[in-house]
């Protein structure tokens, strides 16, 4: 059995930049194990399975190299551009079943791509000092005016504030700690951060998640829309309505990208919450089964 599979570069900031994805549309016949063998074989951090839905526009099932993951957002941008440039939709509004809900996504005229996350879920607090053992920082590295926390809009994350930009840059983490740390609390992974930026954007980013066998990500999504939410409930950002941010990410990977967030609250309440970017890279391969 051959499968035609797409490869593509969301959230890239410039030609080479971004977070390489991988699009499998018409994927209503193939097996849970044939699409985990495909993740593993295109070997990318996230795999996009397109299906028929009953309830939205698409049903779209998301594999690491390991494992299915609830959502991903870089891989939900590569599957929206995919069908565009395939010209199965045109720019427009959608949704897409996900294993963490029906979530809209908007395909807007300048090809960008925003996906709705859902409202913030705030979680544990967790010691300082575990985690800069992990990373092999000490805890004075990490901001103590903001919490490790963990956040999800899909997808739970440990936020980690780093004081500075050079620090960020230099962490050198210790891969088995991290996935020993998320295992126990039960995240994906690290979402570092720093106030700091190259760019002037909101702030600069690592996103680390070696329990899903992705040691570091270039740019991510659905971590990003949590990082969103957490500034705005520590009042980190300035509270515009709605309040739009961008990330930077992928630099200490040489892979610039850039992630944009729009938050939107009543009464200081969250009660939206977006995600989005642009893809580059279109590429189609052929796999065989």
């Amino acid at each position: 059995m051959k499968i035609k599979a797409y490869t593509l570069n969301a959230f890239a900031k410039t030609i080479d930049g971004g977070n390489p994805a991988g699009v499998v549309l018409n994927a209503d016949s193939l097996s849970q194990n044939n699409m985990k063998i495909i993740a593993g074989i295109l070997g990318l951090s996230e795999t996009a399975f397109v299906m028929r839905s009953n309830v939205a526009d698409f049903k779209v099932r998301f594999f690491t190299p390991n494992e299915e993951v609830d959502l991903c957002g870089h891989a939900t941008i590569g599957t929206f551009h995919t069908l565009l440039s395939r010209g199965i939709i045109k720019p427009g509004n959608f949704s897409q079943e996900t294993r963490a809900g029906v979530l809209n996504v908007e395909v807007k005229e300048d090809l960008s791509i925003m996906m709705t996350q859902n409202t913030p879920g705030f979680y544990e607090i967790i010691d300082r000092e575990e985690v800069a053992d992990s990373l092999n920082i000490c805890s004075n590295q990490i901001s103590e005016d903001s919490p490790v926390q963990i956040v999800s809009t899909g997808l739970r994350d440990i936020l980690v504030p780093i004081k500075k930009l050079a620090v960020l840059n230099d962490i050198n983490p210790d891969f088995e700690k991290i996935k020993a740390i998320s295992r126990k609390y039960k995240t994906i992974g690290y979402h570092l951060f720093t106030l700091e930026s190259l760019y002037g954007s909101a702030a600069s980013c690592r996103n680390l998640a070696p329990l899903y066998g992705i040691p570091e990500e270039s740019a991510t999504g659905t971590s990003n829309g949590a990082l969103g939410c957490y500034l705005f409930k520590y009042g980190k950002i300035k509270a515009h309505n709605p309040c739009l941010m961008v990330f930077e990410q992928g630099y200490a990977m040489k892979k610039p990208s850039e992630i944009m967030v729009s938050i939107t609250s009543e009464e200081k309440e969250i009660v939206d919450v977006r995600v989005g970017g642009i893809a580059l890279n279109l590429s189609e391969i052929e796999i065989d089964m």
